[in-house]
């Protein structure tokens, strides 16, 4: 590979980012349970730890830790704990009774969203994984730090396109109508998803 394909290289971080994960489910029920500016702020704490990743791997640091086995098992049990937390989370929001305490957050819970998506990417697996296997595998072996910097450009315009609008769309009016109708429900749902998220992150089943 003598060219970057940045076509291809935004195809990748298309799907491996939009598919069903940790940080997009996160997204969709801040979004759905306490409304858009919440949703977004835990978006742009995603989004950050995602551009940590991203320069991180760009530089070397990504690939060092994915070959020094017992960091990443140290990183991957903590976020496979944190996962397992916010399924006990869901399940305490589908099993309590009163709804309003949890749709009117604080406004310094904003500041929370947004640590919470960041603590979040950084102890998800699977981002190390894809960044490292991104800069790794798929540039050339020769690569200026302008080239790079144009890659993680790339790939972070297509991280907050799809932060932004899994945000937005489970913060519209009538779907958030829709939760609030049946918020047990969605609550119990995520419950049972985040901890099956947390169940393939501690068994090394990535693909959540």
């Amino acid at each position: 590979m003598l060219e970057i394909n940045y076509l291809l290289i935004f195809i990748a971080a298309l799907i491996a980012i939009a598919s069903p994960g940790p940080a997009t489910l996160a997204i969709s029920a801040t979004s759905l349970n306490q409304g858009r500016k919440y949703g977004l702020a835990l978006a742009a704490g995603v989004l950050t730890g995602s551009l940590l990743w991203s320069f991180s791997a760009a530089f070397g640091l990504a690939v060092l830790m994915s070959a020094n086995a017992w960091l990443f098992e140290v990183l991957r049990y903590f976020g496979a704990g944190y996962l397992l937390y916010l399924s006990y989370k869901s399940l305490h929001s589908a099993l309590s009774a009163n709804q309003d305490e949890m749709l009117n957050s604080p406004v310094s819970a904003l500041k929370s969203a947004y640590l919470r998506g960041l603590l979040i990417h950084l102890l998800n697996p699977k981002a190390i994984l894809f960044f490292a296997a991104l800069y790794s595998l798929g540039l050339p072996t020769e690569v200026s730090n302008i080239e790079l910097l144009k890659v993680i450009a790339t790939v972070g315009f297509t991280s907050s396109a799809i932060f932004i609008g899994y945000a937005w769309l489970f913060s519209l009016p009538k779907v958030r109508v829709l939760y609030l109708k049946s918020r047990r429900i969605f609550e119990a749902v995520f419950a049972v998803f985040f901890g099956i998220a947390s169940v393939k992150v501690l068994t090394g089943n990535l693909n959540v």
